[in-house]
């Protein structure tokens, strides 16, 4: 079914999805502005920033129902494309690596919302350091996590790896490759 916009326009939708510091952000960024269009940045660290504390089990589904819900706003005023800088999937791979298990709204949710194409961002770049990310050894195993994941999904994805150049050049191609 395709996804239509309250402006009446046909919306392609593309997740960046990676371990921590594989550059997704600075790629959703790039191709937001080289494509001319919105993208939803990562509500966790909105979230996170403001939470005062460390984050706990319960804080995975409010930080999943901000997610939906900002690209849910974002996706209304999109015209033709929107880059998401994460999906739920995310949310229920570090609900499993945590706490092992993801709540059944996230899950259920996951079955629900339907993407055109996941960018998998590879971790060889330079591991960039903040208080949010968690896990800098563990880069080769969450990109084997989420290929599985995607894989499952049955999604389409592109891998993203190398430079920053190869990577924007590669994104670029594959986003195009929806149209």
């Amino acid at each position: 079914m395709e996804k239509i916009n309250e402006n009446g326009d046909s919306l392609k939708k593309v997740v960046l999805i990676g371990p921590e510091s594989t550059g997704k952000t600075t790629l959703a960024d790039f191709l937001a502005e080289y494509f001319n269009t919105l993208w939803v940045p990562e509500f966790a660290r909105t979230y996170l920033d403001q939470l005062g504390r460390p984050y706990e089990e319960s804080d995975l589904l409010e930080i999943a129902k901000g997610q939906v819900r900002t690209e849910d706003e974002q996706a209304k005023q999109a015209r033709g494309l929107l880059i998401c800088d994460t999906d739920l999937i995310v949310i229920k791979v570090w609900g499993k690596h945590n706490y092992g298990r993801s709540h059944p709204w996230i899950l259920d949710q996951m079955k629900r919302r339907k993407y055109d194409l996941y960018l998998l961002t590879y971790p060889d770049i330079p591991w960039v350091g903040d208080p949010q990310r968690e896990n800098p050894e563990l880069g080769e195993y969450f990109y084997g996590v989420f290929k599985k994941e995607l894989t499952t999904l049955g999604g389409k994805f592109e891998e993203i790896k190398g430079p920053r150049e190869a990577r924007q050049d590669n994104a670029v191609k594959a986003v195009k490759a929806l149209f």
